[in-house]
């Protein structure tokens, strides 16, 4: 009896408590709109590079140095890997020495002919004396310009022994270490340029009608539930033998973190143009993985399913018949608001 008493002294006090309406929420809403847009379904595709250096070395030698590791990013002529040169500066310096020396010869070489060529003008030496002075001199510049040709490629060689970044992009591989020793043409590191990072998507054939090159679609990397704007650029001239699939080629600003292959996903237009309601993004509310609405109706707060036809970047497109152009939604404030709360209307979009 005591027990009862009790739990009706609080089922009594407690009546206040639940006859109280929720607490009025602040919102911000924003008007639909409409636009005639082509209905988009979203399709798995691939991050990949269209423009991949396969680096190699130009010249033999041993690797002294590497100054990056797979996944860095690099600019263009940055150093990679550093072959030694020890050897080669040594012939460098013989090379410049050997031309110093041939510089005094010609030199030398200079004086005693045109000293001959007085004495032959007055008779003085014979012809064969004067002309073995001239060739002896021109030997010599002959030997010079030999000697600089030599420096010269010596240097080119000296200077193809830092192998460098061929533009900006990121390390995909590196198959070479220090103390490794490298063979001319070995493949050292494999680059990606990240101004040509593209998403490839398959699609099927009978739903190319509906795109085309330089349309603007939006592109969802899958890891980081990254959303980013796309562009059609191109479409693959050879569809798959067995799906019939064709690939369209998506070109869209390098992810952070993006790595080859990863999973995207592409919302592709997959029919001609229709009229549809054009809804904010940040109305969107989920519940129960379906997607929903608030709008305000006589002070309150009205859920609404949605039925989403199409993404437009920030906004969708939606087919419901009770959307209609100027109706309001709730865009700020939405996320804990509950059906018939009463709201209070602050701003709008």
């Amino acid at each position: 009896m005591r027990y009862l008493q009790v739990v009706l002294y609080i089922l009594i006090t407690s009546v206040p408590l639940f006859a109280q309406e929720q607490p009025p929420a602040k919102v911000v809403v924003s008007e639909i709109t409409t636009q005639n847009v082509a209905e988009n379904k979203a399709f798995i595709g691939f991050l990949y590079y269209d423009r991949i250096s396969q680096v190699s070395s130009e010249v033999a030698g041993l690797v002294q140095a590497i100054q990056i590791r797979e996944g860095d990013h690099v600019k263009k002529g940055d150093p990679m890997v550093q072959l030694n040169t020890d050897i080669l500066d040594k012939e460098i310096a013989i090379s410049e020495t050997r031309i110093q020396q041939t510089d005094i010869r010609i030199k030398n070489a200079e004086k005693n002919y045109m000293r001959l060529q007085d004495l032959f003008k007055k008779e003085a030496a014979s012809e064969k004396t004067y002309d073995d002075a001239y060739f002896t001199y021109q030997d010599l510049i002959k030997d010079k310009e030999t000697a600089e040709k030599n420096l010269e490629k010596l240097l080119i060689e000296k200077r193809k022994s830092v192998i460098r970044a061929p533009f900006d992009g990121i390390v995909l591989t590196k198959s070479v270490d220090k103390g490794d020793w490298v063979q001319q043409g070995k493949e050292l590191v494999r680059v990606g340029s990240e101004k040509d990072f593209f998403v490839k998507v398959p699609i099927a054939e009978n739903l190319l009608r509906y795109v085309k090159v330089g349309e603007q679609v939006t592109v969802l990397i899958n890891a980081f539930n990254k959303e980013l704007a796309g562009k059609v650029i191109g479409i693959d001239p050879s569809a798959d033998p067995k799906t019939k699939n064709i690939f369209l080629k998506i070109k869209t600003a390098y992810p952070d973190n993006g790595a080859e292959n990863m999973s995207a996903t592409v919302y592709v237009p997959v029919s001609e143009k229709k009229e549809l309601k054009i809804i904010p993004r940040d109305a969107l509310v989920k519940f129960q993985g379906k997607d929903f609405v608030y709008t305000v109706k006589e002070g309150k707060a009205a859920i609404l399913p949605v039925n989403i036809i199409t993404y437009l970047g920030n906004n969708i497109g939606a087919d419901n018949p009770y959307f209609m152009p100027g109706m309001m939604v709730v865009v700020d404030g939405n996320e804990r608001l509950r059906p018939d709360q009463p709201v209070v209307i602050v701003g709008e979009k």
